[in-house]
């Protein structure tokens, strides 16, 4: 077994973390100006306006607009999927951790509406590869939620099949993901609203 110590990563440079930082602001543009007029009503150069770049100057951080929606679609979809594992595999009975899935899904929901807007509309517009990626993570993501589900059946001494407890876990999200184009209402009570319908309509 190798002692060699471990180097530490170097820091970022100031130049580094402004870059990055310019990266994050030019995405949450690009997932607002998508979600308001869709990906084919937005050029590059309206988000570069949006941020205060010039259009050649948007090719430094990103290749196209293909490329930023493909970034912005592939980044939700993982970390979706990595908050659905770590809630999926959470101490608790199968009771605690679906109500910790629905909990997630909805702090997504109400916390990045642009997001989800522009998943439901222009997944489609997305490149092969990045389309390919964003639906294998979407199916895992909705695995985690068919394996609790069935243990909650089983819990209860019900039976489930996953074919059965997908179809629901789809409609339910399909419920979920409307709520951005939901009239205004504050945040901590459309949370708690959407979590006692899911959690309702799950039941059957």
């Amino acid at each position: 077994m190798s002692s060699d110590p471990v180097t530490p990563p170097r820091p970022a440079t100031r130049r580094e973390q402004a870059k990055a930082a310019r990266r994050v602001e030019i995405l949450a543009s690009a997932a607002r100006q998508f979600a308001l007029r869709g990906y084919q009503g937005v050029r590059l150069e309206d988000i570069g306006a949006d941020v205060g770049i010039s259009g050649p100057a948007m090719y430094r951080h990103f290749a196209s607009k293909t490329d930023l929606l493909d970034t912005i679609l592939v980044d939700v979809s993982e970390q979706l999927h990595e908050g659905g594992v770590a809630a999926a595999s959470s101490p608790g009975s199968p009771d605690d951790r679906l109500h910790r899935l629905i909990e997630f899904h909805i702090d997504v929901l109400v916390t990045r509406p642009d997001l989800i807007s522009v998943q439901d509309r222009d997944l489609f517009s997305l490149s092969e590869d990045a389309r390919y990626r964003v639906r294998s993570l979407q199916r895992r993501y909705v695995e985690e939620w068919v394996r609790v589900l069935c243990e909650r059946a089983t819990e209860r001494g019900a039976e489930l099949e996953a074919v059965e407890a997908r179809v629901r876990i789809h409609a339910i999200f399909g419920l979920l993901n409307s709520s951005p184009r939901l009239p205004a209402f504050a945040p901590d009570r459309l949370r708690d609203l959407l979590i006692g319908m899911a959690l309702r309509a799950l039941d059957g």
